[in-house]
Formats: C-alpha cells, structure tokens, sequence
C-alpha cells in the first residue's frame, strides 16, 4: 500500500448532510482523503456511498455542510467547474457514449482541455495502459464487454489529468476473473500516485487495495480507521465479510 499521502487532505468533507424528498440520504458526514491514498466508503446498498460522490461531482444538492477540494470550497460549484479543478468521477453502471466510438469516448473525458499534442499523448497513454481498448479504438463503445467498458470509464475519467478520481461500483456487474483484473488496474493506478475514493460493496476487495476506509450505514459514518485494522474489526467482518 502506499505511502506517499500527504498530511494536509486534498479533500475534506465536513458535516455534509443531502437529502432526497423525505429520505435522508447522507446525515453528519464527514472525511477526507490525502494526495495519494486510495480511500474506500463501503456499506450496503443503500448506504449513501454513491451520494456521496455524487455531491462531491457537485450532481446533487447539498442540505447542509461543506466539501473542500484543495483548500477551496466547493459546494456551490457547478459539476464543470469541479471537473476544471482536478475530480473526474467513473460512475456507476459505466455510462458509456454507447454509438461512439472508444476514441471518442476518450477524447469526451478532456473536453475541459484544449492542448490538443497533449490530449493526444494522452489517448495513446491510456491505449498502452489499456491494450484491449488499444485493439477497440474504432469499435462502438456499446459493444464492448462489460470488463471493456469498465477500463474505458477509468481511461476516459483519467483523461482530464484529475488530481482525484472517484471510483463508483467498479466491481458491480463483472464476472470474478474480470473484477480482479480491474481491481489490478487500480492497483497500478494507487502505485502511480494517482489519488482515489473507492465506493465498492465488495468490502473485501475494497479494504485490501485501501490506505483507509470508512463505513456508511444509512447515510452515517460508523466506523473508519486504517483498511487493515476494519479487516479485522469484528463487527466490520460480521457485516460485510461474510
């Protein structure tokens, strides 16, 4: 795991509160993630882990709280403008620009860019990360496996050079064999620096590639500490580990 996180938090969420109608989808939250830490937020469905992300993308509301991104606040900006700053977000179920091709949904993930050498360096950079959608470039996003699919959501949110990546469900839907190799990719990613909060109900999974984690039950945190210690957190291991 690494080592390299900084003490001053790249993002600091403090007391965020959202609610949806009557259901009160996050409550009194608060966290933070370092510059190059992978952060996992696991609990069951239902939880409020991909609220959470939401409402750091800015795409929801906020009833009450903050959230900080590099000693800016951030919980007035415009989902744009998070982009601008450094947070590019893989959402859950993949969102692919399915009758484009894989190129395109690359080039779609640094629409905020303008230094077009640069951009293309970069396509070629995820092309020699990601072989297969090497060999795919050409091909419809739509009909791409759902592995496939997977890399090209992490490839084409790593287009905008983001300082933090917001990784939602990246497990949900894929065959063991396929999760394994995606959780090898953010692997990698951890090892090249690259700043991560993981939102994964694969517990397990999640808490072995983290630095840290914390634990949602309906919409509050619960538990959070080193992944290490929650693998052995007895309560942590009842409800989650199986």
């Amino acid at each position: 795991m690494s080592t390299i996180a900084s003490d001053a938090p790249l993002l600091t969420i403090e007391d965020l509160s959202i609610r949806y109608g009557r259901v009160q989808a996050l409550e009194h939250v608060s966290l933070d993630v370092r510059t190059g830490e992978v952060v996992a937020l696991i609990g069951a469905n239902g939880a409020g882990k991909s609220t959470a992300l939401r409402s750091i993308s800015r795409i929801v509301p906020v009833q009450r709280g903050r959230i900080a991104f590099a000693a800016r606040d951030i919980t007035g900006a415009r989902p744009s403008d998070v982009v601008r700053l450094g947070i590019a977000q893989v959402p859950e179920g993949r969102r692919m620009l399915a009758r484009q091709t894989v190129l395109d949904n690359l080039l779609l993930g640094a629409y905020t860019r303008s230094d077009t050498a640069a951009i293309q360096a970069d396509v070629e950079q995820q092309f020699a990360r990601f072989p297969r959608l090497a060999e795919r470039r050409r091909q419809l996003a739509g009909t791409l496996s759902g592995g496939e699919q997977q890399m090209l959501a992490i490839a084409r949110a790593l287009m905008s050079r983001p300082r933090l990546l917001l990784l939602d469900e990246p497990s949900l839907g894929l065959a063991p064999l396929i999760v394994r190799s995606i959780f090898e990719i953010i692997r990698s990613l951890h090892t090249a620096g690259v700043t991560i909060l993981l939102v994964e109900q694969n517990a397990r999974l999640a808490l072995q590639i983290a630095d840290r984690a914390y634990v949602l039950e309906a919409g509050r945190l619960t538990i959070s500490g080193p992944s290490a210690e929650l693998l052995n957190d007895e309560r942590v291991r009842r409800a989650y580990l199986g």
